[in-house]
């Protein structure tokens, strides 16, 4: 059997049961915008992985199975932690529960589609990532500096492993199906849906810290979405060529880092960043 050179990182990140939702004191409508894409990972990132598994069990090629086995155990962490995390937000704001319901609902709807359907929305998720982990990281300074470490290390480890198994639900649809136009579609619906998920999460925070009547919140609110778009546009623009690969893309220099940063950190630790240096290193604090 093939081995995949994607990496399982069972990591179980602990949150102070106290923690403040606006875990950026100086954005909080940057913090509200996060934590209502983390709402969306429990249901969403189910959905991947229950797609995966059923085109897995299509796939003739070793490499490529290993790769898919890989990408479900990522998956599988990640929404397991942003659950964690979400279980206390919902403390402070008992409405996103509404919220939650209607992800859950919508998922249950995409979930009677066909495979083919389903693995290019998979697809297409899975390429807006890239522009996100580009943003986050070349400006991790703006984004996350001198904000709440385990937040910021959660999202930015999140991202990290989305650069590496990157390739996989493209491979997976191109070797099951192939097909220009539908893929096209997956990317712009994908992007579309978990982008209004999320905003459905946020707007109730903003509506209960009483920020999303505020114009100056409502200011700071869209140029936030705004350089989000900027960043994540081109990603999706340059994955409607006919010849997009995403293995053509590079990664940025600090996702290596933080591999690297992650192969010496000792067992049972938790990779925390330092968000009180400027730079943010791919280093881990104690």
């Amino acid at each position: 059997m093939s081995a995949s050179k994607i990496v399982v990182r069972r990591i179980p990140f602990a949150f102070d049961e106290q923690i403040d939702p606006v875990w950026h004191p100086v954005r909080p409508e940057w913090s509200h915008m996060v934590n209502g894409a983390s709402l969306a990972m429990p249901y969403l990132e189910p959905f991947l992985i229950r797609t995966v598994t059923e085109a897995l069990r299509q796939v003739k090629d070793p490499l490529l199975a290993a790769d898919a086995r890989a990408f479900i155990g990522q998956e599988g962490v990640h929404f397991q932690n942003h659950r964690r995390y979400n279980e206390i937000l919902k403390r402070s704001y008992p409405e996103l529960a509404g919220v939650e319901a209607e992800m859950e609902a919508d998922y249950a709807r995409f979930q009677a589609r066909s495979l083919r359907w389903r693995l290019a929305y998979t697809a297409g998720f899975e390429t807006m990532t890239m522009g996100i982990t580009e943003w986050l990281i070349h400006q991790r300074a703006l984004l996350f500096g001198d904000a709440d470490r385990s937040v910021a290390s959660l999202v930015l480890w999140h991202m990290v492993e989305e650069t590496e198994h990157k390739t996989v639900a493209f491979d997976l649809y191109q070797h099951l199906f192939g097909g220009y136009w539908p893929r096209v579609w997956g990317t712009l619906f994908a992007a579309w849906h978990v982008a209004r998920a999320s905003r459905k999460g946020y707007r109730a925070m903003l509506k209960r810290d009483g920020r999303w009547t505020d114009w100056k919140s409502r200011r700071a609110l869209w140029a936030m979405v705004g350089r989000f778009a900027r960043h994540a546009s081109p990603a999706i623009l340059r994955s409607v060529s006919p010849s997009y690969h995403p293995s053509r893309v590079r990664d940025p220099d600090w996702v290596d880092r933080w591999f690297e940063a992650y192969q010496g950190l000792p067992e049972g630790r938790i990779p925390l960043l330092d968000t009180a240096d400027p730079e943010i290193p791919a280093r881990f604090s104690t």
